[in-house]
């Protein structure tokens, strides 16, 4: 297996598919998953051409289960050791989630002033704010995230078949086909992370203010999201994202749920195609 050693010490486990010389594309993955929920995503991408990379954040995956540094900075930080590790250069980030938070904060910080960045894709991503805060008033209250937390504390694998078998994936709508593999997949790559990091990370994804992040961003960037995420509404997220975006745009998908690129992913990589290609 591939990784990458950090200043810090920590090994990131990374994934490398396809010629060295084909623009990469790079995948970052939501909460609290792994490399292996882009796998749709890879494996299409690589039929196209592309090199496709994608890691598993710290303390998630294959990733060292190490106690501190689950915050923005380091996840950010993390990918960028990936980023020179391989030296990749005109390259496609794609975040879902917690991982569009995670793009926002490398590509701000790491990606475009090192000249490696091409593009950016935020996928039913979290900037700018998920909290709620006085300035942020139409946010979740911290009531919504301590829930979380207490849900993992408490029974951590039954809290992971809970949130796929539910909210994630929409299949707690009415008339929803259940995708019992997309259950069990969630829940095998949440239980091989550290309980420590995901406890860590809802703090990370939730209050995390990544308005300053947007902002600076002047790539071309792509907001997608269902406008039925029950779990980063769509209001408080891409449709405010777009806005301090220099160079956003934004495209809302009636009807998808959060994970909608496993859900329809037929439909999300031929537009992260067509906006790549662009």
């Amino acid at each position: 297996m591939s990784f990458v050693t950090t200043k810090d010490g920590v090994e990131i486990f990374f994934k490398d598919w396809g010629p060295k010389e084909a623009q990469p594309i790079m995948f970052h993955h939501g909460w609290p998953l792994s490399a292996d929920d882009w796998d749709a995503q890879m494996l299409f991408f690589l039929q196209h051409g592309f090199r496709v990379v994608a890691h598993d954040r710290r303390g998630h995956g294959r990733s060292t289960q190490v106690s501190d540094g689950h915050t923005m900075d380091h996840y950010a930080a993390d990918a960028f050791a990936v980023v020179e590790h391989l030296d990749l250069r005109n390259v496609v980030h794609i975040g879902h989630s917690t991982g569009g938070g995670e793009v926002a904060r490398y590509v701000a910080r790491h990606g475009q002033p090192s000249g490696r960045v091409a593009k950016a894709v935020l996928m039913s991503a979290v900037p700018p704010l998920m909290l709620q805060t006085p300035e942020n008033p139409g946010g979740l209250p911290i009531e919504v995230f301590d829930s979380f937390r207490a849900g993992l504390a408490a029974n951590r694998a039954q809290f992971y078949i809970d949130v796929p078998s539910g909210p994630f994936y929409g299949f707690n709508r009415p008339g929803a086909e259940v995708i019992q593999g997309a259950i069990n997949n969630w829940w095998r790559q949440g239980m091989i992370g550290s309980a420590k990091a995901h406890y860590d990370g809802i703090k990370a994804f939730s209050e995390t203010d990544q308005t300053e992040d947007l902002k600076a961003i002047t790539v071309p960037t792509l907001c997608l999201h269902g406008d039925d995420d029950q779990v980063v509404p769509i209001d408080d997220a891409s449709r405010k994202s777009v806005e301090l975006l220099p160079n956003g745009s934004i495209k809302v998908y009636p009807g998808y749920p959060h994970g909608m690129h496993t859900t329809h992913a037929d439909a999300i990589n031929a537009d992260l195609l067509a906006f790549i290609q662009s």
